[in-house]
C-alpha cells in the first residue's frame, strides 16, 4: 500500500513530487467525459517514467494477437481502445531549456482533483539549469456539459527574471498505444491544417477505419487582457500546433487558455468532420474557460445529487467513496448504447478497454439506482444489438441452432481475448448477461424490455446451456466439464458450482420468460418463436431435465458447496498462514503454483451466493462464507466488494467495513500495487454497492424497496440518494434513527427491517431504534 494521497472528503490531493509515482498518480487524477478522457499527463515535456494516454470510447483497433499456436476458435485479434491524439501538450522553453519536470528541479508541486466541480489543477515552481525559475498553475477538464470539448488554462510566472518564454501549443497524434502487441502505431493521417491560434489534425485507424479530427485554439493573456501575438505555425507528419514568443516581466503572470474539439466518424459523416470539428471549437472559444467551467460545475453538481454518498466521521471512507462515484460518472453516461464500460475506462490501456462480463455484474446496479433508466437500458440494448454475433461466436466453437456465448472480452460483439482459459472456459459470463436483464426488470418494473429484447437473448443464452452440459452416466447427472469459474487462480476445472447454478438459474429464467411474454404479448411471441426457429416443446423439456438433474459438488461434512470438484484435494492452507513477502501471488508466484494452492482469486461460491441469497438460510451463508473467504486472497479488484455485501448481511460489522475500505481506497492505496497500469472503473461500482447493498441492506423484493441496514462503528452516519420506479428517495442513517424521505410525488411503500412503511410524496418516515435491530 502507498499512503501518499492526502485525505479530504472532496478532493484528491497530492502534496510533493515523487518520479517513482507518477505513473500511479496519472491513473488517480485521470478525467473523462463518458465520450473521451485521459491520464493525468502532465502538459508540458516529462522526460521521466510515464504513461501517455488519450482514448475515445468507441474506437478500436484489432490488434493482431501474439500467441505460438492457434487451435480452431482461438480469436485472432485483440480489440484495443487506441491511445488517440495527445491534444493538452503545451511545451515551455527559456533560453534553450525545456521545462521538463523529470529534469528541472521542482518545489512546492501540488495537484488536486476537484471531484465536487469535476476538474484537474496542478502547480508548481521550476527551476532551470540556467538558474531561472517560473511558476506554474494549470487547471483542465473533460466537459460533461458538451462532450466534444476540453479545455486548460496555463499560467505562468516568471519569479527571477525577465526575458523570452517560448511556448508551443500542439496536437500529437504521432502516437502509439503502449500494448501494441508488434510495436505498430494505428493512426494513418488523413487531414491537416493550422489558421493563426487554431490547428486541426485527422486520423483515421488501420482496418477499421474510424476518423477522428482533433481541433485546438491557442490564446494568451496578461491579467485578463488577451495578448496579440505573432504565432508560428508548425507541423510534421501526425503534428501540428504554433509556437509563439512571448517577451515576459518578473512576477507577472501569463495565461495561456488553449480549448480542443474532438469529434469523430462515429456521429459524423467523414466529409463533414473537419466542419463538425470547427464549429464545436468555435463554441468552446466563444464561451471561454471559465464560463465552460461553469456549465461544468453545474453538470457535475447533478451528477452528484443524483449519486452521492455521505459518510460522517471518517474522511478516508468519504474520500473513498467519492472518488469511486467520481470515475464512474466520468467513464460511462448512457447517452450512446454503443458504449460501453471498459475495466479501466478512460485510464490506462489494460485489457484493451473492451467490455467484459463486469458491466452486467457490478456497473449495471449502480447506474439503475443513480441514473435514468436509459442509461442502464442502453447497457442491455448493448448486448442485445451484439446477439448475432453472440451466435457466430458459440459457431466458432461447435455450438449450433442459435446457441449464444457471449464474448469475454470484446468491442464490437466478436470475441477477442487470447488467453485460452478466459476465451473458452469461462463461460460463466453467459449468466452474468441474463442477470441483468433479471436485475434490471426487477429493479425498473419494466417488463417490456423482456417481451420486445430480453427473451431472445435468454433463448440464445439457454440453448448455449443445454448443448454445454453433457449427460455422466457414472453420476446419473448432468455436468459441465472444462470452465473457469470466477476464480481465474483454478483452470480447467470440472463442475465449478458457481457455472453449473447460473447454467440452471438461466435455463428456469427463460422458461419463466417465455411463460410470461406468451401470455402478455401473444403475437410478439408467435414472431419470436418463428424468428428463433424455437421449438417450445422439445427446448423446454431438455431444458427441466437439466434442471432437475444438475449435479453441484458439495461437502456434506463440512456443509458447505465446494468450488470444484477436487477442491478439498489442495493443500488447505488459509490466507492468514501465507508470508506478507509472497502478495501478491501473481507476482510472485509461478502459474503452477498458483493453480496448485488452494487460494482464491475472487469471490467464486459467494458470488453465486450474493446474487441468489434469499434461496439460501443464513447459517449456509455463513459456514461458505467462512470457508472461502479464510482462502480468498482478494488479487481481483472485484472480490472485496462482495465480501463486504455478504459480511454485512451476516451481521460482521468489522469484516464488512474492512472490505469496503479496502475496495473504496483500492487504487487510491495501490492496494494490489497495478494503479499505474489504471484505475479499476467497473470494481467502482463495487463500492457503491457496499454501502447501499451493504450497509444499507437494499434490496428489491416483490416490486418492493427492502433496506436492512447497520452503521459501521467508525461512522456517525451515512445518506445517499436513490431513483426507483419513478420515485427519487435519500436514505440516511444515524446510530438511532433510520430516515428515508420521499422526494417525488410519487407514493411509495418501503420494508425497513421487515416492517412495511407507506411514504407520501414530498414525505419522510423515521424509525428509531437502529441498534435494536443491529442486536
Amino acid at each position: 500500500m502507498k499512503n501518499y494521497i492526502k485525505i479530504d472528503e472532496w478532493n484528491i490531493i497530492e502534496e510533493g513530487f515523487d518520479p517513482t509515482l507518477n505513473k500511479i498518480s496519472e491513473s488517480i487524477f485521470s478525467i473523462g467525459n463518458g465520450r473521451f478522457g485521459q491520464r493525468a499527463n502532465f502538459e508540458e515535456s516529462y522526460s521521466g517514467n510515464t504513461l501517455q494516454g488519450n482514448y475515445i470510447a468507441g474506437i478500436y483497433y484489432p490488434d493482431k494477437t501474439r500467441v505460438g499456436w492457434w487451435k480452431n476458435g482461438y480469436p485472432e485479434y485483440f480489440a484495443k481502445v487506441l491511445n488517440s491524439a495527445n491534444w493538452i501538450a503545451i511545451l515551455v522553453e527559456i533560453e534553450g531549456e525545456q521545462l521538463d519536470l523529470n529534469t528541472c528541479k521542482i518545489s512546492n508541486f501540488k495537484r488536486i482533483l476537484h471531484m465536487k466541480e469535476g476538474y484537474l489543477e496542478r502547480s508548481f515552481v521550476a527551476e532551470f539549469k540556467n538558474g531561472k525559475q517560473i511558476k506554474v498553475n494549470t487547471a483542465r477538464f473533460c466537459s460533461i456539459a458538451d462532450s466534444e470539448i476540453g479545455a486548460i488554462r496555463y499560467s505562468i510566472t516568471p519569479l527571477n527574471f525577465s526575458g523570452i518564454i517560448t511556448i508551443t501549443s500542439l496536437i500529437d497524434g504521432d502516437v502509439k498505444n503502449k500494448d501494441s502487441n508488434y510495436d505498430e502505431k494505428f493512426w494513418d493521417e488523413v487531414y491537416q491544417e493550422i489558421q493563426n491560434e487554431e490547428a486541426f489534425l485527422t486520423l483515421r485507424t488501420k482496418k477499421t477505419a474510424f476518423d477522428v479530427c482533433t481541433g485546438i485554439s491557442t490564446s494568451i493573456f496578461n491579467e485578463e487582457k488577451p495578448l496579440s501575438v505573432k504565432s508560428e505555425a508548425i507541423s510534421k507528419e501526425k503534428w501540428v500546433g504554433n509556437r509563439i514568443q512571448q517577451e515576459v516581466a518578473e512576477k507577472v503572470e501569463y495565461t495561456l487558455y488553449k480549448y480542443a474539439a474532438i469529434v469523430s466518424s462515429e456521429n459524423y459523416k467523414k466529409p463533414e468532420l473537419v466542419d463538425a470539428c470547427k464549429k464545436t471549437l468555435k463554441r468552446a472559444t466563444e464561451k471561454g474557460f471559465e464560463k465552460l467551467l461553469e456549465e461544468q460545475e453545474q453538470a457535475w453538481k447533478k451528477k452528484w445529487e443524483e449519486s452521492d454518498i455521505l459518510i460522517e466521521g471518517d474522511a478516508a471512507a468519504q474520500q473513498g467513496i467519492r472518488f469511486n462515484i467520481f470515475q464512474l460518472n466520468q467513464t460511462y453516461t448512457g447517452e450512446d448504447a454503443r458504449l460501453n464500460i471498459g475495466p479501466k475506462g478512460f485510464t490506462g490501456e489494460k485489457y484493451g478497454g473492451s467490455t467484459y462480463w463486469d458491466t452486467e455484474a457490478y456497473c449495471v446496479p449502480f447506474y439503475l439506482a443513480t441514473a435514468e433508466q436509459k442509461v442502464s437500458k442502453n447497457l442491455l440494448i448493448y448486448r442485445y444489438r451484439h446477439l448475432q454475433k453472440a451466435i457466430e461466436n458459440a459457431e466458432k466453437l461447435g455450438f449450433e441452432k442459435g446457441a449464444a456465448l457471449y464474448p469475454m472480452v470484446t468491442i464490437n460483439g466478436e470475441e477477442c481475448h487470447n488467453e485460452w482459459e478466459i476465451t473458452f472456459e469461462e463461460i460463466h459470463r453467459n449468466g452474468a448477461i441474463a442477470y441483468a436483464i433479471f436485475n434490471y426488470i426487477r429493479y425498473t418494473g419494466d417488463q417490456d424490455y423482456l417481451i420486445d429484447y430480453g427473451l431472445e437473448v435468454l433463448i440464445g443464452i439457454a440453448r448455449f446451456w443445454s448443448q454445454r452440459v453433457n449427460w455422466s452416466e457414472e453420476r446419473k447427472q448432468f455436468v459441465i466439464l472444462g470452465v473457469t469459474g470466477p476464480n481465474e487462480y483454478e483452470n480447467n476445472v470440472n463442475n465449478n458450482w458457481y457455472t453449473n447454478l447460473m447454467a440452471t438459474w438461466c435455463l428456469s429464467y427463460t422458461m419463466e420468460g417465455l411463460a410470461y411474454v406468451a401470455e402478455q404479448s401473444p403475437t410478439k411471441y408467435q414472431t419470436l418463436i418463428q424468428k428463433t426457429n424455437f421449438d417450445q416443446e422439445a427446448e423446454t423439456a431438455r431444458w427441466k431435465e437439466i434442471i432437475d438433474n444438475m449435479y453441484f459438488p458439495g461437502d456434506d461434512r463440512l456443509g458447505i458447496f465446494l468450488q470444484q470438484d477436487g477442491y478439498l484435494d489442495k493443500e488447505q492452507t488459509l490466507v492468514k498462514d501465507l508470508n506478507r513477502k509472497h502478495y501478491p501471488i501473481h507476482q510472485n508466484w509461478s502459474w503452477d503454483r498458483i493453480l496448485r494452492s488452494c487460494f482464491i482469486k475472487q469471490a467464486d461460491v459467494l458470488q453465486g451466493l450474493y446474487f441468489f441469497e434469499d434461496d439460501y438460510d443464513i447459517e449456509t451463508l455463513r459456514r461458505n462464507f467462512d470457508f472461502y473467504e479464510a482462502r480468498t486472497i482478494h488479487e481481483s479488484s472485484l472480490s472485496p466488494c462482495v465480501h463486504s455485501i455478504l459480511a454485512a448481511k451476516l451481521g460482521d460489522e468489522e469484516r464488512a467495513y474492512d472490505f469496503y475500505l479496502r475496495t473504496s481506497r483500492l487504487d487510491l492505496d495501490d492496494y494490489n500495487n497495478d494503479t499505474q497500469d489504471g484505475l479499476h472503473i467497473t470494481s467502482m461500482a463495487g463500492t457503491w454497492m457496499s454501502v447501499v447493498e451493504g450497509f444499507a441492506g437494499m434490496r428489491v423484493r416483490n416490486n418492493q424497496l427492502y433496506f436492512n441496514p447497520i452503521l459501521p462503528e467508525k461512522w456517525s452516519s451515512y445518506s445517499f440518494t436513490i431513483g426507483f420506479r419513478g420515485s427519487k428517495l435519500n436514505i440516511r442513517i444515524q446510530e438511532s434513527l433510520i430516515k428515508i424521505s420521499n422526494h417525488s410525488g410519487k407514493d411509495l411503500v418501503v420494508v425497513i427491517h421487515n416492517q412495511e412503511y407507506s411514504i407520501a410524496g414530498k414525505t419522510n418516515v423515521e424509525v428509531s431504534s437502529l441498534k435494536d435491530y443491529q442486536k
